[in-house]
């Protein structure tokens, strides 16, 4: 069998000093993540950290730069995930819209409330992401390619 990495797009939205996250169930657990997800087959990386986004917040998101990409082998499950987290504003609610199978809601949490649920993240990689957008990292969107099957 071939390894590969499972490849996830997260996003990290802050406004009035709080971030967007989400609180899902994850193996049996309840947890708090950014709004995150798979790549889906000929999706491009930018259309997926959309969708994402819109599904687990009812929030529409324009992201607008990287902040980092982060290879983290999970002892939970024997995966390893290549997540590329990206940075962006959001643009238009939609309070109507149901949220995806597991999220269990939307929230605005400060880095302090996060910090004192630390042991409730769903990963090590959800406090990187808030610490590396707070300490300035932005990388141009440039940095992706996407190529259409022909």
């Amino acid at each position: 069998m071939r390894w590969k990495a499972n490849v996830t797009v997260a996003a990290v939205i802050e406004k009035d000093n709080r971030f967007l996250m989400i609180e899902e169930e994850s193996d049996g657990e309840i947890v708090i993540n950014q709004p995150a997800g798979h790549l889906e087959k000929d999706e491009s990386i930018i259309a997926a950290v959309k969708r994402e986004v819109q599904e687990e917040t009812a929030w529409e998101f324009q992201p607008s730069y990287l902040v980092g990409i982060y290879l983290y082998p999970s002892k939970n499950n024997n995966i390893t995930y290549l997540r590329i987290c990206f940075s962006g504003q959001c643009v238009n609610y939609k309070p109507e819209q149901k949220l995806d199978e597991g999220i269990i809601q939307a929230m605005w949490l400060s880095k302090e409330e996060l910090e004192a649920n630390s042991a409730n993240l769903r990963s090590p990689l959800v406090m990187q992401c808030v610490n590396d957008f707070l300490s300035g990292q932005q990388y141009s969107l440039d940095l992706l390619h996407h190529y259409e099957n022909e």
